[in-house]
């Protein structure tokens, strides 16, 4: 993991949280990166919104944008609102997303 991108990723969290929405933006596009650990990162920091993750992985499912884990950081928030799109990626003909989406749905509430 490179320092530097370690520290925009705390950058952008911290701007995010301070509601900065093109920051969280840049979190979800962080999902597409090579480095392993800054993947785990943007997806920890968006994990740790919460409900503030939610509006961006919607946009992300729309996307098609980084299916396999932003299927899994929506089972983690709890987002219960995104059950419709996750159960329509359970029969992607991807296995990675329908796995994740699968996964998703289990830990959903």
């Amino acid at each position: 993991m490179k320092l530097v991108g370690a520290g925009r990723l705390f950058l952008l969290q911290a701007l995010w949280r301070g509601g900065l929405t093109s920051a969280g933006r840049a979190l979800v596009a962080a999902l597409g990166t090579r480095d392993e650990d800054l993947r785990t990162m943007a997806g920890m920091f968006l994990v740790q919104g919460g409900g503030n993750a939610i509006p961006l992985l919607r946009t992300a499912l729309a996307k098609r944008e980084h299916l396999p884990l932003v299927l899994r950081i929506a089972g983690d928030v709890g987002a219960r609102e995104l059950r419709p799109e996750i159960e329509r990626f359970a029969a992607d003909p991807d296995r990675a997303v329908a796995q994740a989406a699968r996964d998703a749905l289990r830990v959903l509430p």
